[in-house]
């Protein structure tokens, strides 16, 4: 059988539960050596055989995951973060499809959800942004059309750009040009939850200056949106005495604390 699973986005213990059992029970482990953190590695309990992914091409991997599975070895495949998100996940089960092996998927903590724990962000503030956009700039592989930065920068929400941190210049004028102001607050998050990780808080015409500071450029997470200031949002409604949901009559006399929008504090 084979797992795919999430790493995570760095720390060790921001893996799940089942996916640090499927690492203890496995007979093999095929990671993504330049991306995932190699501690995680440690889980293991079985001698495993390892291999690098990063030092090896789709045919490699697959040749030891079709391998290892006909000889009914357990076979986790450790993508690093949440492998459903430029995971690269589909090509191989495809192939596992075409070959009748059966395989499992394991979820994982995508980058944008670690960088957003460490600053304590929320990125659906009512008032400000209902929207998460999560994607990437245009480099050596490209993006559909209508997914250019630009054109999703219109709807100005919170945004979690990946793949892009050596590219910021170019990425603050797709940004600019598609709706958001040049002073939009911004944020940059090198190795979101490693021992080592950066972030970096500016605006989003200071994307270049604040990568160059910090001599960013790989393995970090754009995050973008007025959101990343933690201010002017409006209460939820959810926990509004005034509000009633399935669970809760409104109070008669229930009123909301502050209708207006919160002062909030600038993580």
């Amino acid at each position: 059988m084979i797992y795919f699973v999430g790493a995570g986005p760095g720390a060790v213990d921001l893996i799940t539960v089942k996916g640090m059992e499927l690492i203890k029970k496995a007979d093999v482990i095929i990671y993504a050596g330049s991306l995932v953190n190699p501690k995680l590695l440690e889980y293991a309990r079985n001698n495993p055989e390892i291999y690098n992914s990063a030092e090896m091409t789709l045919e490699e991997v697959m040749e030891v995951m079709i391998k290892a599975a006909g000889e009914g070895k357990k076979v986790v495949r450790l993508h690093t973060g949440e492998p459903s998100i430029y995971g690269a996940v589909r090509e191989q089960m495809d192939i596992l499809d075409e070959k009748g092996i059966n395989y499992s998927s394991c979820p994982g903590v995508s980058a944008c959800f670690g960088a957003a724990a460490d600053m304590n962000l929320e990125y659906t503030l009512p008032g400000i942004s209902q929207t998460l956009i999560i994607t990437r700039l245009e480099g050596r592989t490209g993006v559909p059309g209508k997914e250019r930065i630009s054109l999703l920068s219109e709807h100005c929400a919170s945004m979690a750009v990946y793949l892009s941190a050596g590219m910021t210049e170019r990425l603050s004028e797709e940004l600019i040009k598609g709706g958001y102001s040049p002073d939009t607050p911004a944020a940059i998050v090198y190795k979101a939850t490693w021992d080592d990780e950066k972030i970096v808080i500016g605006t989003v015409s200071e994307l270049k200056d604040m990568a160059e500071r910090e001599n960013i450029s790989k393995t970090a997470v754009v995050l973008v949106g007025e959101a990343i200031k933690q201010a002017g949002y409006e209460r939820s409604r959810l926990y509004d005495p005034a509000f009633s949901t399935e669970f809760r009559r409104a109070s008669k006399s229930g009123q909301t604390s502050d209708t207006g929008k919160t002062a909030g504090k600038a993580t």
